[in-house]
Parts: C-alpha cells; sequence; structure tokens
C-alpha cells in the first residue's frame, strides 16, 4: 500500500489509474508513484538481483539509465530487464573522436519552438573542435557548431543552476624556447559558454595573466559564477553576469553573420565562434580563499563555504565558515582524527536540503547548519552512521638471529582491506535514499555491500550484497538509480560494468 492525502492509504494500481486517466496534478501523481517503488525496493520479497556484465578496453560512463561504452559510440538502455543496445554510432578516426560529452535533459516546464529542442540530447565534443548535439535515444546528429580553429577545446562542464554550460580549451604553456628568450604566455586558457533549451552561444572569453593576474591554474563556472583557481593556492571568485554585462561586445547568434568575423557565420568551418567577452580591466572579486588543492565549496542555509587551510597544522580538518562575512561557525571546524591512504570527504549534501555529508573511513556524518539569533551559526549533528570496530592494536612478533623474541604492537589503518570500510556515498533523489558502500576483505578477498539508509533519519532499510569481488587497488564507480544499480570498475587497461536490478526472489 502506499501513503496517500489525509492518512489515507491507496494501492499502485489506483494511482497509475488516476494518472492514466489525467485525474490529480503530475506532480503529486509522481509523488505517490515513487512512495509505491520505494515500498516495493524495501519489500523482503525483493532484491537486487545480478543480471549483465559487460568488459572493454575503454571507459565506460552511466548516467540517466543509459551506459555509454566505447568512448560514447555504443549506448545501452538500462529501463529493461537487461540492458539493451540502443545505438551504436559509426567508428568515428582520431581526428573526430569525442573528448567529453555531457547529458542534457529538457526541462518539463516549457514548450520549445523546435520539437528536437525538447528531447533529451547528448552534447559531445570532438578532437578537431565540433560540438555536436545527439539524440539520446538515437544518435542522431540533431545540430553541430563549429567552435575555432585557433584554439583547441576539450572540456566540457555544467552550471545547472544558470541551464548553462562551457566549453573549456587546454592550457597555454609557454614553450622552453619561450621561456629561455624570456617570452611570457599571456592568454592562459578560452571558455566557451553555451546556454541550452535551446542551444546558443553566450560568448567566448579569453582567461589572461593581465586580467586575473599570474598563476592561473584552473577555471569553472559554477551558479553563475567564474572560479578561478591560481598556483599560489588561492581562489578567487567573479560574477559571470557581471562580465557580460560590462564586456560583451557583441551579441552572437549561431547560423548568423557576424561583424568580429568580417561578415562571416557564427558556428561555420572555418571562422567558428569569435571572442566577443573581451574583459579589458579587472573585474571585481566577489570573493576570495586561500585552501588545500584550491578546493573550496559553497552551499547551505545560510549560505557557507568549506575549505581546509593551505597550513600543515590544518591538514585533515575541515572548516566551516559563513559567507556573508568568513565567520567561523561554532563546531565549525570538523576532524575524522582518522588514519588512512584515503583521505576522508566533505561537501555539502546533494539533497539541496543545505545539509553536510562528511564520509570517512568508519563514520559518516550528516551535519546541518542552522542561524543564530545573533546573527551567527552552528554546525550540529543530524544523524550518523558507523562501523563499529575494535581497534585492538595487532601484535607483529618477529625473531632475532639470537633467537630472542620482539613483539610489537601497532594499528591497522582505518580504511584498510582487511575490516569494514565506507568506501563511498551515493544519493537517490526520487526515492530519497543513501546508497552506502562498505567494503570488507577479512576473509581474503574483497567483498562489498550496499546500506540503504533514508536520508532523513539514517536509519539502515536493506543490504544489497554485491557478486563480484571488491579490489580497492582499482577504481571503482556506483550508481543507484530507482530499480537499477550499476558498478563500473578498472582492472588494470580494462573496465567491466555489472548490472543489478530489483526483482522478486520468492523470500
Amino acid at each position: 500500500m502506499a501513503p496517500y492525502r489525509g492518512g489515507r492509504a491507496a494501492n499502485a494500481a489506483l494511482l497509475l489509474t488516476r494518472r492514466r486517466g489525467g485525474i490529480g496534478d503530475g506532480g503529486s501523481l509522481t509523488r505517490h508513484n515513487v512512495k509505491v517503488l520505494r515500498g516495493v525496493l524495501l519489500q523482503d520479497n525483493r532484491d537486487f538481483v545480478k543480471v549483465w556484465s559487460k568488459s572493454s578496453k575503454s571507459t565506460m560512463m552511466y548516467e540517466n539509465g543509459k551506459i555509454y561504452f566505447e568512448n560514447y559510440q555504443n549506448c545501452y538502455s538500462c529501463v529493461h530487464a537487461q540492458p539493451q543496445v540502443l545505438y551504436k554510432l559509426t567508428k568515428r578516426s582520431k581526428l573526430e573522436k569525442f573528448e567529453d560529452a555531457l547529458l542534457c535533459q529538457s526541462p518539463l516546464d516549457s514548450t520549445l519552438a523546435s520539437p528536437s529542442d525538447q528531447k533529451p540530447s547528448l552534447l559531445a565534443l570532438t578532437a578537431d573542435n565540433w560540438l555536436y548535439r545527439l539524440s539520446a535515444e538515437t544518435g542522431e546528429a540533431l545540430q553541430r557548431v563549429y567552435l575555432s580553429s585557433k584554439h583547441k577545446f576539450r572540456y566540457l562542464g555544467w552550471d545547472v543552476s544558470q541551464e548553462m554550460f562551457y566549453v573549456k580549451s587546454v592550457q597555454n604553456k609557454a614553450t622552453s624556447l619561450a621561456r629561455q628568450a624570456g617570452v611570457t604566455q599571456d592568454t592562459v586558457m578560452h571558455l566557451a559558454i553555451f546556454n541550452v533549451f535551446p542551444l546558443q552561444i553566450v560568448g567566448i572569453l579569453e582567461i589572461n595573466q593581465k586580467v586575473f593576474g599570474n598563476g592561473v591554474t584552473d577555471v569553472v563556472l559554477s551558479q553563475g559564477v567564474l572560479v578561478v583557481s591560481h598556483s599560489n593556492k588561492s581562489v578567487k571568485l567573479y560574477s559571470f553576469e557581471h562580465i557580460v554585462q560590462r564586456y560583451l561586445k557583441e551579441t552572437l547568434t549561431l547560423g548568423k553573420q557576424s561583424p568580429l568575423l568580417g561578415g562571416k557565420t557564427v558556428g561555420d568551418v572555418p571562422f567558428g565562434i569569435p571572442v566577443n567577452i573581451q574583459i579589458t580591466d579587472w573585474p571585481p572579486v566577489l570573493f576570495e580563499v586561500s585552501c588545500t588543492n584550491n578546493s573550496v565549496q559553497m552551499g547551505g542555509y545560510p549560505w557557507h563555504y568549506i575549505y581546509t587551510p593551505p597550513h600543515k597544522n590544518h591538514k585533515g580538518t575541515h572548516h566551516i565558515c559563513s559567507l556573508k562575512d568568513s565567520t567561523m561557525a561554532s563546531n565549525g571546524i570538523q576532524n575524522m582524527n582518522c588514519c588512512s591512504l584515503e583521505s576522508d570527504a566533505i561537501f555539502f549534501h546533494p539533497d539541496d536540503s543545505g545539509r553536510i555529508l562528511h564520509v570517512g573511513p568508519a563514520t559518516i556524518n550528516v551535519l546541518k547548519i542552522i542561524g543564530k539569533p545573533n546573527n551567527g551559526s552552528e554546525v550540529f549533528q543530524e544523524f550518523s552512521m558507523k562501523i563499529h570496530r575494535q581497534n585492538n592494536p595487532t601484535s607483529h612478533v618477529t625473531v632475532t638471529s639470537s633467537g630472542r623474541t620482539v613483539k610489537k604492537r601497532f594499528h591497522q589503518l582505518d580504511d584498510d582491506p582487511d575490516q569494514e570500510t565506507f568506501r563511498t556515498v551515493e544519493y537517490e533523489d526520487e526515492l530519497d535514499l543513501l546508497a552506502v558502500v562498505v567494503t570488507n576483505g577479512a576473509e581474503g578477498e574483497g567483498r562489498a555491500q550496499i546500506r540503504l539508509h533514508d536520508n532523513q533519519s539514517g536509519q539502515l532499510l536493506r543490504t544489497v550484497d554485491l557478486v563480484e569481488l571488491w579490489d580497492e587497488t582499482f577504481r571503482h564507480e556506483l550508481f543507484f538509480d530507482k530499480d537499477t544499480i550499476v558498478h563500473i570498475e578498472q582492472k588494470n587497461t580494462s573496465f567491466c560494468c555489472h548490472v543489478y536490478k530489483l526483482k522478486v526472489t520468492g523470500k
């Protein structure tokens, strides 16, 4: 039975009948259907069963019910009982290979002029600087744009909140001869920024040292903010909206002529897209912080940021401060005090609740930020998930050449493969569940278990044992998507994908 309004209950058949008849609003029906699916998933007679595996020499990617193989050339759909081929593209030459790709989903609350713009698509960047928009269902090329013959573009990234994405070029590095001659390389890289729904160019801007300073190592666009990282461990934030308003020389339209190209067409070979955002002076810095690994995260309610100061005595600590005035929150220094090969991870919860997930080898803390009446803030622990261990020192016995026995006592690392260890956490937003991967190599071989916890309370609801071994010396990715679990592992130079489906087991 599924929870329903006013404490009443409705079964799955009734909800499906209401949906087919168009009764009630779509959002309410979707929420009820998701509750039904969550209830089914947690039933004792249901379990995740391994239904499919596939190996490849190239990397594999999973997103939104689709698995991509052979550098996005082959696509399998996971909506069936077993993954099935959705499409296979013609093999591309080395010059035309896909360098990077993003899956693009159209919003449900708006209707676009072209029917093809409404459909899910794959945005793919090729080695020869073409940006393709492919149908996510058939692989058909819906649109293509030539970026530039002057700049080598290689990376794609989302700015989801702004319904934008960016294409980033490789960094320009001075040759050894140029360095010997004292010639400096002012231009670091270029960014091409696009709107989606429909695909349209915002502009291309140059990142140079004259404007953004020396030692620029990376640039990303996130939440409408241009984030610039420097080699001195500082991170500076700039308003992208301000940059566009102040420095935009010309509004460009794909397929239309542009004066910046001498009347040539934007997005055509060999002209591409001109640099139409030309920054001539120093834009105002919204925020600046020095941090380890140039890593700073922002989120929470009220707004806060998380960083680790770049000093040895702060190693392993995470500082949570107010974005308004950089004041440290009460209980704002979080430290797992763990001794492990892999450092603990901390990040704002992907459920947009403003909470924080702090993941260590034996503990996962869910933290919440609350505002104080005096305008300060406090971090408190909402709940915690733990692995209970007996951390007794282990005796290591050696015998000297004289026959004397020497005992040394030592502690295992917190993420030692021979004991239960938290490895990663995935959030399933529609079911509101946390999928926690726990490994254990106590019996001489690495085994992995997925523990499904309620996202609001942390309560353990069920466990799923993976059939394949989990070798911690290799890279692993796990995806939990409603009734499907996908595990992608790398073994030396090959990759393997394992798919689990929710099935009736007759328990």
